[in-house]
């Protein structure tokens, strides 16, 4: 699901620089989805080593 989310807000942000449309918003998503996706693979990590 978060790959899928990832996915689709880099295409948005890939047609935004090429367009010019929504440059800034996208650029929000793309960092919000960075940090969500940087935030579920340490908690990961961190639910792995405890077992």
């Amino acid at each position: 699901m978060i790959w899928t989310i990832v996915g689709i807000l880099l295409v948005l942000w890939i047609l935004g620089i090429v367009f010019h449309i929504a440059g800034a918003f996208v650029h929000l998503l793309l960092v919000i989805a960075a940090i969500v996706l940087l935030f579920k693979i340490f908690s990961g990590m961190r639910g792995n080593n405890s077992r």
